[in-house]
């Protein structure tokens, strides 16, 4: 969100954010491929094999973009999609239809009482989510780290950042705060394995990809 509105209490950020979906519902999945980069890449990134049995969860589903390919990929696993807005819900549950015996979705803020899963993912998906959740991104990701089974994986991909002042400020309008913020607090949290910062429209803003390992387990060391 916007450092203008950053101060607000979670339960006022929750229906700004619930408003502000409630119209961009109807427009988002013809809208984002313009803009919501890496979305895929970052499913390919995923060292899982097409038939463990997962628990996989999402953070700010959306309309259910990224949960149908992660259903296409790992075809056995059980994966739980959250977010806050019952319009962009309705359109993921019609979405993933296909896959309704594996995927169930949760119309709540995460971290709340009844919204989280201690030591039961293997895999928590932020996807544009944590740029837009402010201030308290930093609060879910270490809830995402409690969530994670030792070796699980945290996946992210976002906006990063941008030299020019006009393009942060008509962010900010939409909600997304881009200071590179998310990248360091992350490296601090997980084993990071990988991390790409790439530009977009010519240098106009920055998204990165990223993907790490809750600590204390075997990992095969970074990939840049």
């Amino acid at each position: 969100m916007s450092h203008t509105s950053s101060k607000q209490a979670p339960h006022q950020q929750a229906k700004t954010i619930q408003q502000y979906y409630q119209w961009q519902s109807k427009i988002y999945d013809l809208s984002r491929w313009s803009f919501l980069f890496g979305r895929k890449e970052i499913i390919k990134h995923i060292p899982f094999a097409k038939r463990d049995r997962l628990q996989i969860l999402e953070v700010g589903c959306g309309t259910g973009f990224n949960i149908k390919h992660l259903a296409k990929r790992f075809t056995q696993s059980q994966i739980t999609g959250v977010d806050i807005s019952p319009d962009m819900l309705q359109k993921a549950r019609r979405n993933n239809s296909a896959h309704s015996n594996r995927v169930n979705f949760c119309e709540a803020p995460y971290g709340q009482a009844g919204v989280i899963f201690p030591g039961q993912m293997d895999l928590v998906l932020f996807s544009y989510a944590l740029t837009m959740i402010n201030p308290q991104w930093a609060e879910l990701i270490q809830q995402a780290k409690e969530d994670l089974k030792p070796g699980g994986y945290m996946a992210v991909v976002d906006f990063h950042d941008s030299k020019h002042p006009w393009f942060k400020h008509h962010m900010g309008n939409h909600h997304v705060r881009m200071d590179g913020h998310l990248a360091d607090f992350l490296a601090h949290h997980f084993v990071p394995l990988k991390l790409q910062i790439k530009s977009a429209y010519g240098g106009i803003w920055q998204y990165m990809i990223y993907l790490g390992q809750k600590p204390n387990t075997t990992h095969r060391g970074p990939v840049y």
